[in-house]
């Protein structure tokens, strides 16, 4: 059964700021490298959309979740346009997939019911409770002992109307920790602007860490929660998946837009545009892009997808010498070879 979609807030409430100027696509991001456009398509099943992120898990199978509710797994070595296997539902909107060491299971962040668990034969539980309340859960990332740090990316606006947020600019985002030991959870970091995509460091010692409204690079020292910005993106962030070495690959689903910033002194405005139905709002561009950077935010690696044949990148995961991609629109997740 699908879960109640939560009310929408009719006007957001925008504060002035100061215009900012997206920075050019080169040094280490010029689209020297494109094979995202000659990416690999393992499509859901007929008429569902938005693997928004993607996992491989410990049996060799790739499990991303769509639209609807629905998590779904194809064999990692499966030939392009394999379909997939039904796992679980979860009645919400499945975002960000992370592995469960306790049992081998899920972590799934779900943007209408918030923290599941799910097992490894399908059954779904819910982790977070009423207090502090969940409102979009967005990414996750699990430590050794079994603590969950994953992002609350909005306590004002649903994933449905996303959006209004990134208009209203407004630090309406936090980072939490759920403690299995205890049921309990607690706030990690408060004050950020739609923290999205999170990742622990090797030593587990603080959090990368993205901003999807400032496009910044955060890394966040655990347990006090201090936040030190290591980049200013060029690119709207989406997840962050650590490859395990010290480096980590950030999602990227569009560039920045130059009307969205120059609208940033102009909450008035900001505010009509929110009330304009979202085909004519500020549009994504259709571009795939992804990075590897490393604990201090250097840029590794780009790779583009210039034609945006695989669109609005928002998840990215490395298995062995493949790249594997999710996207909150495409119809299906997508694989690259990284040699």
């Amino acid at each position: 059964m699908a879960v109640p979609r939560p009310r929408v807030p009719l006007l957001i409430r925008p504060v002035r700021e100061p215009a900012t100027v997206p920075p050019p696509l080169d040094g280490p991001w010029a689209p020297t490298d494109v094979r995202l456009d000659r990416a690999d398509l393992l499509p859901l099943p007929d008429g569902a959309h938005g693997p928004e992120d993607v996992l491989i898990d410990p049996e060799g199978r790739v499990v991303s979740g769509d639209e609807d509710g629905r998590l779904w797994w194809w064999p990692a070595d499966a030939s392009a346009g394999t379909r997939p296997t039904l796992l679980a539902e979860t009645g919400g909107r499945p975002l960000g997939i992370e592995l469960d060491p306790v049992d081998g299971g899920l972590v799934v962040c779900d943007a209408y019911r918030g923290l599941l668990r799910v097992t490894p034969d399908g059954a779904v539980h819910e982790l977070t409770g009423a207090a502090p309340p969940v409102h979009l859960a967005d990414n996750a990332a699990v430590s050794r002992d079994g603590t969950i740090y994953f992002t609350d990316s909005s306590d004002r606006f649903p994933l449905s109307h996303w959006k209004r947020d990134l208009l209203e600019h407004r630090p309406n985002g936090r980072v939490l920790a759920y403690d299995r030991r205890t049921g309990r959870t607690e706030v990690v970091a408060g004050g950020l602007y739609f923290p999205n995509g999170v990742a622990l460091t090797p030593d587990e010692s603080a959090l990368m860490l993205v901003e999807t409204a400032t496009h910044r690079l955060l890394r966040v020292d655990l347990p006090d929660g201090r936040a030190t910005v290591l980049a200013d993106l060029p690119a709207y962030p989406d997840n962050v998946s650590a490859v395990g070495d010290g480096t980590y690959w950030i999602a990227l689903p569009s560039p920045r837009l130059p009307i969205m910033e120059k609208l940033l002194p102009h909450p008035r405005v900001r505010q009509l545009v929110a009330l304009l139905p979202g085909a004519v709002q500020p549009q994504p561009r259709r571009y795939g892009l992804v990075a590897l950077v490393d604990g201090a935010g250097r840029v590794l690696r780009t790779l583009h997808g210039p034609s945006g044949a695989y669109p609005m990148v928002t998840g990215v995961r490395q298995h062995g010498r493949h790249l594997w991609l999710g996207s909150l629109t495409a119809t299906g997740v997508a694989r690259v070879d990284l040699d």
